[in-house]
């Protein structure tokens, strides 16, 4: 079997972890005995391009577990847990190719890798498989039945592709449904992003001011975790909307400008570049720590600080003090990229159900419908997203009423009126 990973040693570590991350996604273990059952992927040669933890171990176990012959490689050159790789590659025969802090050119290795393998159906955390496939391996774009992604950043890199009318297959955008950016995006990122920062600097966030740059679900979460850890937290935005949002929500909002000499935390979560650039690190008091947990780590203008330090040096795991010019030190946590998975686990297990339930149903839904579907960006069937939000409060033990024939009458007429 073709894989490359860091060690197969590390396999039986992985595979205690990954039944651990299983026991909290009772969703997603639903979907995958029926799965095991029907066989809805049967024959289908599925490429992901994920990042490489517990829970997507679970998902392409689903996946595998349906049919699907699945290829695997990371989204993020920091996020992959090397001893889940090992497990999925020893113990579930799942072709992985991802080492944790690989360079940028193994990065990409690994993508063509998996492209290699002729996929008819991609699935992206960032659209860099779409996007490579739509670049270099142009020859395969007619035999692919459709794809889906994941995150906020694909979705928007996708839909500018649509627009520009260059996508060759339906997408499902899966970060849109209501089951995944209401809940993985506010509640897995906030609480997995506090995470990573404590985990790599040990300071405390009650009593300092932390910054967060974007107030969209990721933003709002972060915004929420950091306020109930005891920050005092304050919110840049670019959109008026989302900014008198986190007014309303009682957060201080002021352009970044302004509050760069006074924070003490600083997180990205917008998907677009440059968030942060070298006049901000520069107004920067000494110390400060600056995070990112949006999908790429350009959000940092890491170039830009670079150009106004003078000495670098990796202070402790995961943390690299920069010298600035004017004395100062700037910390970077996880290089700028994902904190949340460069300095700890990502997600937890539970939240990730409802996500990679997304995936792997769309899946099946793409298989079954992606021949009548026009090269473009679609978003999740409603049947599938609350088809999911049931299953997942069934599994909580928890029930809710059901219309009665009356108001249900009452809410598709317009005779009864007041």
């Amino acid at each position: 079997m073709d894989y490359d990973i860091r060690s197969i040693e590390l396999a039986e570590k992985g595979r205690l972890r990954i039944e651990w991350a299983a026991m909290s996604m009772p969703v997603l273990n639903k979907i995958r005995r029926r799965f095991e059952d029907e066989k809805p992927l049967k024959g289908v040669v599925l490429g992901a391009c994920l990042h490489v933890t517990t829970e997507t171990a679970a998902l392409v176990q689903t996946l595998k577990a349906g049919g699907a012959e699945v290829y695997l490689c990371a989204s993020n050159p920091l996020s992959t847990q090397d001893d889940v790789a090992a497990s999925l590659v020893k113990h579930d025969e799942i072709p992985v190719f991802a080492i944790k802090g690989e360079d940028n050119d193994t990065y990409y290795a690994h993508l063509r890798s998996v492209l290699d393998k002729e996929p008819v159906i991609t699935m992206d955390d960032g659209a860099d498989l779409v996007s490579t496939l739509h670049k270099e391996r142009k020859g395969l774009l007619s035999k692919v039945i459709g794809g889906t992604e994941e995150t906020t950043t694909g979705v928007i890199r996708l839909k500018a592709m649509a627009d520009n009318g260059v996508l060759e297959y339906p997408i499902v955008a899966v970060n849109d449904a209501n089951t995944k950016h209401f809940f993985d995006n506010r509640y897995g990122t906030g609480q997995s992003t506090l995470d990573g920062i404590i985990r790599a600097t040990n300071r405390l966030i009650a009593g300092s001011i932390f910054v967060v740059c974007g107030y969209g679900w990721c933003g709002r979460g972060v915004a929420m975790r950091a306020k109930g850890l005891g920050a005092r937290v304050i919110v840049t935005e670019v959109d008026p909307l989302k900014a008198l949002e986190a007014v309303m929500d009682g957060y201080d909002v002021m352009p970044l400008i302004e509050a760069a000499p006074v924070g003490d935390f600083f997180c990205t979560v917008t998907g677009d570049i440059h968030v942060i650039r070298k006049e901000h690190f520069l107004k920067m008091k000494d110390g400060a720590i600056v995070a990112n947990s949006g999908h790429f780590n350009v959000e940092l203008d890491l170039d830009g600080l670079s150009d106004v330090s003078e000495a670098r040096r990796i202070i402790r795991d995961f943390v690299e003090e920069y010298r600035l010019n004017n004395g100062k030190r700037i910390y970077i946590l996880g290089e700028g990229r994902l904190v949340n998975l460069a300095a700890a686990e990502g997600h937890p297990s539970s939240v990730m159900d409802m996500s990679f339930a997304n995936q792997a149903l769309c899946a099946e839904y793409m298989v079954k419908a992606g021949d009548a579907l026009e090269k473009k960006v679609y978003g999740v069937p409603r049947e599938i997203d609350q088809e999911i939000a049931r299953l997942k409060l069934e599994s909580m033990g928890i029930r809710i009423d059901a219309l009665t024939e009356e108001q249900e009458k009452y809410l598709s007429s317009w005779e009864m009126g007041t």
